[in-house]
Order: C-alpha cells, then structure tokens, then sequence
C-alpha cells in the first residue's frame, strides 16, 4: 500500500521510486509526456486532467489507474471506511447471486418496493455509505423476487460500488443486472445494465467498453419504440462518447455525441428531472458529457462556454450536478488565472454531493494543486477551509 499519500502526484513518485529508481525524464518519455509536466504533477502544483494521460502514466509504472487513484485501497476517510465494512457482504451476496443459490424471501413485495426506493434515493443524493449498509441484504431479497427487481437492485450497487471505488465489485454487479435483465427479456433494462457494465469497466479499458457501448447499441436498436430503451440509447452514446475520446477516436465521439443530442432533442428533458431509472437523459445531460468530453479534450476554454447554457438543477440526481461543478472548477484552474472562480465552483459540488466529492481523487489534486499556488500568498479562507474538509493539511 502506498502509506502518506494522498496525491496522484504522490503516488506517481511512489510508484516511480518502486520502479528501480525510474527518472522523472524516462517515465515522462514513456508516457508521452514532459518531464516538466511530471515534476509538476507529482509536486501537486499541476493536476492531471486527462483520463488517456492517467492510463499513459500508470502503463509506464506498471501498475493500475486504481493504484494512482488510491481507490478503494487507502483508509483514512470515515466516508470510504464506513462503507467499506459492508463491502465484503456486498461481494459475498453477489457471489451467492452469480453461483445460482437464492434465499427464501424474508419480507413482502410492498417492504421490498418500499427499501428499493429508499436504496434509490439515497443513490440520488449519492449518500453511498448509507447505500452500502443496505445492500447486501438487498441484493439477496431481489435475488428471490428475481427479473427487473434483480436487475434494478443489482444496478443500484454496481453505481454504488463505483462510486466508492470498488470498479471490480462494481463489475460483478453490472453482470448480474445484466443476466437478470436478459433472462426475462426487458429491453430497457438490458440496456439500463450494459450501460452500468460499460461504466464500470476500468480506464484501461476505454477501447472495450467503447466497443461494448456499440454492441448494445446495435442489438437494442430495434427496440426503440419504447421511450424507456430510447433513453438508454442515448445513455448508451454518451458512454461511447466518452470512451471513445479516452481511446483517441475524436471523430467517433462526434458521431456519438451527434447521435446522443439527436435522441435527446426529441425527448426532451425528463419531465420528472430523472427519466427511466433515474438516469437523467435528454439535453442537460447530454450538456453535461459534452464538458466531461471537452475537459478530456483538455479544452478548458470550452467547457467554461458549454457551462453557460447547461442547467444541472432541473435534473435530479445530484451526480450530475457535481459533474458540471467539478469540470466547472477544474476549468477554471486550469489556466492558474481564475483560482477564485475555481474555489467558488468546488465549493459548490462539495455542497452538492459532499461524498462523492470528498471521495474524488481528481477534485482532491485539484485542491491540492489551487493550495500550492496560493502558499505563495496568503491561503483565503474559503480554499483553507475547503482542504480541511477533505482531510488536506496545508502545512504538511
């Protein structure tokens, strides 16, 4: 494990010196980078923004982006640790669910509804470690009932476990929603599932899950008549979207993104703010991917400009709001001329969903690196405040 490190940029130099002693220069020659850029990156000063360079950096120190992440690996946050004691139960109950064994069921259909809608809610407000403790007992009362109602539970904990950075557990889980879905032949739900399985495939595998996102996409295609299915359609291109952009096929992304604003401009927003199964589609979200994709890009400047005319309030969930906050913010420290705005908008995502937030590896850097820069004035208050709590020790 890697002990006191609580930076990307820290991991990276751990994993380096791990690596024979590895040179800033040779590690920044075999990722395509600068040695500059690397002695920014691993001094906090510079944040990495680009999923493709994370995988570039981790293929060069022979390890996993999950390493560099710290995810799912490092305790220390009572968030992470929280939900982490119920993650065992999680895997246990999946792997009860994957071997076929199903246990009689202890409550009635209506107490059953009743904890699958608390188990979304908290989703919504991406209260995971509450999530967590539901879970495993969950997971085996929907294996009982089977169907959409497994489909549906087990979709739930695969958004929960990756969240969290359990991807692997998160896997599992899509897998399952996936198999529950197919074995009684509801499309939308298939489509609800694979959209969870391409989510939760590693970074490394951008390539994989682009090509997955396409399968699926071919295959529920005849399908669209359905609203429902039309939706994960959308969901389904706005992944491959972004997959896509990870493996360097910019024109492919266009394509998706054409595709996905299309389905969404006949749809429109979710009347609800939520649409089919929570996952929000139409043109806000779509708004939204595009300023995920534009910040993989590493075009700071237009995310600022798609920021002006995307909405996220009107959508419920509140993952979605944090997305347009944290690239917002990102955005603007990008350049080192606008820290102020970039603070503003990180304490607006803190406010929207703390644990997630909190939990972000790529919003705590970015702390990380706006704190470098003002040690050489004053740190405001507002930044102080904000690396306090998210466990950051600006005197260290």
């Amino acid at each position: 494990m890697v002990k006191n490190a609580d930076t990307i940029g820290a991991r990276i130099r751990y994993w380096r010196m791990r690596r024979g002693g590895m040179t800033q220069a040779v590690l920044a020659g075999l990722a395509g980078v600068s040695q500059s850029y690397v002695s920014q990156v691993e001094s906090g000063r510079k944040t990495i923004d680009r999923r493709s360079t994370l995988v570039a950096l981790a293929a060069a120190l022979q390890v996993t982006v999950a390493d560099l992440l710290g995810q799912g690996a490092e305790p220390g946050d009572p968030a992470r640790d929280g939900a982490a004691e119920r993650v065992p139960a999680i895997w246990s109950a999946l792997i009860e669910i994957e071997d076929g064994e199903r246990r009689p069921s202890t409550c009635t259909r209506e107490q059953l509804a009743a904890e699958i809608a608390r188990s979304d809610q908290l989703r919504n407000s991406c209260n995971y470690p509450a999530m967590a403790r539901l879970l495993p007992g969950l997971l085996l009362e929907a294996a009982a009932a089977g169907g959409v109602v497994l489909a549906q539970v087990a979709y739930q904990a695969s958004t929960c476990l990756r969240h969290l950075g359990y991807r692997h557990l998160a896997l599992n889980a899509a897998r399952v929603a996936v198999s529950a879905a197919e074995d009684v032949g509801d499309p939308a739900w298939t489509g609800a599932a694979r959209f969870a399985y391409v989510q939760s495939l590693p970074i490394e595998s951008a390539p994989l899950a682009a090509r997955a996102a396409d399968r699926s996409l071919t295959e529920l295609q005849a399908h669209a008549a359905d609203v429902r299915v039309r939706q994960m359609l959308g969901q389904l291109h706005l992944s491959a979207a972004l997959t896509s952009t990870v493996s360097g096929r910019p024109d492919v992304a266009r394509d998706h993104l054409t595709e996905a604003g299309r389905e969404a401009g006949s749809l429109g927003d979710p009347s609800d703010g939520a649409g089919f199964n929570g996952c929000c589609f139409g043109p806000t979200n779509v708004g939204l991917w595009e300023m995920s994709i534009a910040a993989e890009q590493g075009e700071a400047g237009r995310v600022i400009e798609l920021s002006r005319r995307v909405r996220p309030r009107i959508l419920v969930a509140s993952t979605r709001q944090l997305s347009y906050w944290l690239d917002l913010g990102r955005a603007y420290a990008d350049s080192g001329r606008r820290d102020a705005e970039a603070v503003a908008a990180f304490v607006q995502a803190e406010r929207t969903a703390p644990v997630p937030f909190v939990l972000n590896p790529l919003a705590r850097d970015a702390v990380v690196a706006l704190s470098q820069r003002a040690k050489r004035r004053a740190v405001p208050d507002e930044l102080r405040s904000l690396a306090s709590r998210m466990g950051i020790n600006l005197a260290a």
